[in-house]
């Protein structure tokens, strides 16, 4: 994988300015996998281990999101060369047939000219003034060519790093997941009462009025300190996503809810966005599976629409911690990932997360809380 993430930054190197981002963002992209794979080497405990997986699993999606970015690049970069190459064919046609006899005829013959001397002088003076320029064509032409054979190459080629990179990142999902359900050195403010917690579940008919409910699941404090309340405006987003719908806005149907819409790619993991306890973890109402922080008193946030969830309730986490992973499937195939749509939702990014933040009884817009908007 980190071959072929440095491969395709040496592919993607015409001109340098047009293409220094993507180019920038592999490399960057192998050298976390790089780093990675180090981290996980020396990781011992299970804390270390959980961190190294994250570590791991966030290198594998950026150098995925890296390596499909390059693929549309270099397909809409090809695609260009060939239109421009079947634009200019009379053209091309022609300079090939100069070059060819240019190449082919002597050059004594070529000065000749059927009215003597004055004229050969003239027709050599034309020829040293023409030949640069079809020189420099001719050279133009090479290099496209020679783009458009490594991009061919590169597109050939693809499906199989892609493939062992869709391989990794699923490698690396399945060793968190069993990481994390052998974790036992988190601190714990509380022990959950199921009983209450089951009560809940059945009579709660809104995300409120289960929040609100969430302190009665309580059934005994543990020796776990609370973590230190977060800043306003501080918080990292839990997943790398994209603003599909703000605050209170309607959707298609009508639909207000108080909270965003994130649309993020498939299988993306979900993190803590600040030291928090994890007060409820698994399937609510109709938001899928859910997971509910409490990063300071009286405040909730709530993160709904995950495939898979991490965590027990009363366990406190820190920053970063793997809180669940998105559901979907990544494209497995190079044609699906060059046609596939690029808005905010189809293709790339096609898994909706629900984020809500809490504030005492009310919600309130996540913008008060997370450093940027997405």
């Amino acid at each position: 994988m980190i071959r072929a993430v440095l491969a395709l930054c040496l592919l993607l190197a015409w001109p340098a300015a047009a293409q220094d981002d993507p180019a920038r963002a592999a490399a960057e992209a192998a050298a976390r996998l790089e780093e990675a794979a180090r981290l996980l080497d020396s990781a011992e405990g299970g804390r270390d281990r959980v961190e190294a997986l994250t570590a791991t699993l966030r290198a594998y999606e950026d150098g995925l999101a890296a390596l499909r970015d390059g693929l549309r690049r270099a397909a809409i970069r090809a695609r260009a060369i060939e239109l421009d190459l079947a634009a200019r064919e009379a053209e091309v046609s022609r300079l090939l047939g100069v070059l060819s006899t240019l190449s082919s005829a002597p050059a004594p013959l070529l000065l000749l000219h059927p009215s003597g001397p004055t004229g050969t002088a003239r027709s050599g003076m034309i020829l040293s003034d023409v030949t640069p320029a079809l020189h420099a064509e001719a050279e133009a032409l090479r290099s496209q060519l020679e783009e458009l054979a490594l991009l061919r190459l590169l597109q050939d080629e693809a499906a199989e790093t892609l493939s062992g990179g869709l391989a990794g990142a699923q490698e690396a999902r399945a060793a968190l997941s069993e990481a994390i359900a052998e974790r036992t050195d988190l601190p714990r403010r509380f022990s959950e009462d199921r009983i209450a917690m089951a009560a809940l579940l059945a009579s709660a008919d809104t995300l409120a009025a289960f929040a609100e409910g969430l302190p009665v699941t309580v059934a005994a404090e543990g020796p776990g300190a609370a973590p230190p309340a977060p800043e306003p405006g501080s918080l990292p987003l839990p997943v790398e996503g994209t603003l599909l719908r703000g605050f209170d806005q309607p959707d298609a149907a009508g639909i207000r809810r108080p909270g965003w819409i994130l649309a993020a790619r498939p299988g993306a993991l979900v993190t803590a966005p600040a030291a928090a306890t994890i007060r409820y973890a698994g399937p609510l109402l109709d938001y899928g599976q859910v997971v509910i922080v409490e990063p300071g008193p009286d405040l909730l946030i709530v993160l709904a629409g995950l495939a898979t969830v991490y965590g027990t309730p009363g366990e406190v986490v820190p920053a970063g911690t793997p809180l669940g992973l998105m559901g979907g499937a990544e494209p497995a195939d190079v044609q699906q990932i060059l046609t596939e749509t690029t808005g905010p939702v189809a293709g790339t990014r096609s898994e909706t997360l629900y984020v809500e933040v809490r504030n005492g009884q009310s919600a309130v817009d996540p913008a008060a809380w997370f450093a940027s908007r997405p």
